[in-house]
């Protein structure tokens, strides 16, 4: 029995070294696993404010805080995949925002696929491919070279979307703004049924199509 306790509790700490023991926890802990440059994250989350940030860190690392701390443990955060392939799924809680935030720091490099019931995505300093749709709320991504995307796709079936780089700004029912860029290395699309996106930068070039 020793020697199977023993045993168990080096797994357990191999686990604890390694991330895996870390892949789940609730709303008020930390989550942090490795993740390398270049990785693609799928995120699908339960209505919130979520800020996604690009460090120059080869890991993920999120924080949640939620407004009735009751609740924040019955909102699971669960990390699953590896360091080049992972999904994040954020669910439980009141069905309201309940002024849930979660923070997001992942590398620099990273391709996004965000998908969110309702709340605020903000995207901020990342460089990779951006797949983001929202049903309501608002989305608002910030780079300080929008010249890199390859491809820009931006709708709202009813709202606004705002593109000032770029000299876009629709509003009212199915606005939309797209670009192609052949020196671009980056797709983004973006999508929210009623709401709003901000693409924000500077440096873009050409007219809007």
């Amino acid at each position: 029995m020793k020697i199977l306790g023993a045993a168990t509790g080096a797994a357990l700490l191999a686990c604890s070294l390694s991330g895996i023991a870390q892949t789940e926890t609730g709303c008020g802990q930390t989550l942090d696993a490795p993740l390398r440059s270049r990785a693609v994250l799928t995120i699908d989350s339960r209505p919130a404010g979520l800020v996604i940030v690009g460090t120059d860190q080869a890991a993920i690392h999120l924080s949640c805080t939620v407004h009735d701390a009751e609740s924040a443990g019955d909102i699971r955060i669960r990390l699953s995949g590896n360091q080049d392939d992972g999904k994040l799924t954020i669910t439980g809680g009141p069905l309201k925002n309940g002024n849930v935030q979660i923070r997001i720091e992942v590398p620099r490099k990273t391709s996004l696929k965000v998908q969110m019931a309702a709340g605020e995505v903000k995207v901020e300093e990342i460089a990779g491919d951006k797949d983001i749709d929202l049903y309501a709320g608002q989305i608002s991504i910030s780079s300080a070279r929008p010249s890199d995307y390859r491809s820009v796709d931006l709708s709202v079936d009813i709202g606004e979307v705002k593109a000032p780089a770029y000299g876009a700004d629709h509003g009212g029912f199915f606005p939309s703004f797209t670009k192609t860029n052949a020196n671009g290395e980056y797709g983004l699309h973006a999508h929210v049924i009623t709401g709003e996106i901000d693409l924000l930068g500077t440096n873009a070039r050409g007219p809007a199509e």
